[in-house]
């Protein structure tokens, strides 16, 4: 071998070190991470990243706007594949692993949606995913499918005016589903081992037009000491008990001058006892933003509401939290940071102005803002010490609708073509 080849290859080896495997990423299991929140504490994550400078990028099969999953350094992404459903495997050096094909695909209405919005989720054992066409399965983490079951064929088609978003969300027993629209709207619950239907509840308000509409996710949280799943859509805030559906808990007055179009999209986030639920349409000038504490039993509407904000909101990237603050981008790429306790504003900034929208949800990583626009920019910003500094934009050269996900110091960027994997170190050639 030449001295240039001996250079090149000391290089690439050093490189590979650097990034080494044996170093293992921290789980990222759902969409927002383990806690629920879209942020992660510890870390030094890239600044300065493209469509030309990244770790590694891979082809993606199809359009999809679902977010990636990581569990021991494997990376789990729903996909179209040859006009069918597909889960993907990849490790994390970008090599695809496996993929499990299902049914044809129902493609995506909105020109930012696919067949495939929804997350996939795992609980270590396997990987659950849903897709628009009402596939919901589960796949053992070597490819091979568990079990599978339509949604669409056993309850019907939703009447949502969108593409389906709703990610499946896991308990101790159940993978569970929430369908929020015009029509019979219900949480239900399927053995994560056999997929047999556990129990299935309705969930059915009276509402103004498309407000009873929902592609917001669920979150399972521990309520009054029981594992519940809490659930926002229909103007209605619900915790329901994990093990058989039944509503614990519930708050509702979101929408007191009957406004209509206000679907719920955005996820709530949760600080302590506090929940923070955007509502409202940012988009059209009249954003909500409310803060509701989780105590108490039953209809807590009259009690339970601490403060509302009618000037600052987002109506669909879902809020992050950091060091017990929310941190909010909203739809035109305003920035804010708001105290969850009271609902004021810490620090206000904006993002440069474009005309595209902001539809990811922004990441947190270290003291780090990663925030996609849906044009491929993407933002990183510091947001320590309460102050907000604006680092790099970072063009990727295709639309990004699904959120950032952290992996030990590299972020995986899902584009509408590649998965991308941006690291701290100048990895062009």
């Amino acid at each position: 071998m030449t001295s240039r080849g001996l250079l090149i290859a000391a290089g690439w080896l050093l490189l590979s070190m650097r990034f080494a495997l044996s170093a293992e990423a921290a789980d990222w299991s759902s969409w927002r991470g383990p806690l629920g929140n879209g942020s992660v504490a510890e870390g030094n994550y890239p600044v300065k990243f493209g469509e030309e400078k990244y770790l590694w990028r891979t082809e993606l099969p199809g359009k999809g706007c679902s977010t990636p999953i990581l569990l021991k350094n494997r990376i789990y992404l729903t996909s179209p594949a040859a006009a069918s459903d597909a889960l993907l495997c990849y490790d994390l050096d970008g090599s695809e692993k496996w993929r499990a094909v299902f049914g044809k695909e129902n493609p995506g209405k909105h020109c930012n949606g696919s067949g495939c919005n929804a997350s996939p989720v795992t609980d270590g054992k396997a990987v659950f995913v849903y897709f628009k066409s009402g596939t919901l399965a589960a796949v053992e983490l070597d490819g091979q499918v568990r079990w599978k079951t339509d949604i669409v064929q056993r309850f019907g088609k939703d009447t949502l005016f969108w593409d389906h978003g709703t990610s499946p969300v896991l308990t101790d027993q159940y993978v569970v589903m929430a369908r929020m629209h015009q029509g019979e709207s219900w949480l239900a619950a399927f053995d994560k081992k056999t997929g047999e239907m556990a129990w299935k509840v309705a969930r059915n308000y009276s509402t103004p037009m498309e407000c009873d509409h929902g592609y917001a996710t669920p979150l399972v949280i521990q309520h009054q000491g029981k594992e519940s799943i809490l659930v926002w859509g229909a103007e209605h805030l619900t915790i329901h008990d994990a093990t058989d559906g039944r509503v614990t808990w519930s708050c509702g007055n979101f929408n007191p001058d009957a406004n209509k179009l206000w679907p719920s999209i955005a996820t709530p986030v949760i600080v302590g006892d506090m929940a923070v639920i955007a509502y409202g349409r940012n988009d059209r000038g009249t954003p909500r933003l409310h803060g509701i504490r989780l105590t108490g039993s039953g209809d807590v509407t009259q009690t339970n509401h601490v403060w509302k904000r009618d000037d600052v909101g987002t109506f669909v990237p879902t809020p992050a939290v950091y060091k017990g603050r929310v941190i909010l981008v909203r739809d035109r790429g305003e920035v804010a940071c708001i105290d969850p306790a009271t609902g004021k504003t810490i620090w206000e900034k904006e993002l440069p102005k474009n005309r595209s929208n902001f539809y990811a949800s922004p990441l947190i990583a270290g003291d780090k803002l990663y925030a996609p626009r849906e044009d491929g920019t993407v933002f990183v910003a510091s947001i320590a010490n309460d102050r907000f500094e604006l680092l790099s934009e970072n063009n990727m050269g295709e639309p990004v609708i699904g959120s950032p996900v952290p992996a030990s110091n590299r972020v995986l960027i899902r584009g509408e073509a590649h998965l991308f994997c941006v690291a701290t170190e100048d990895v062009s050639p």
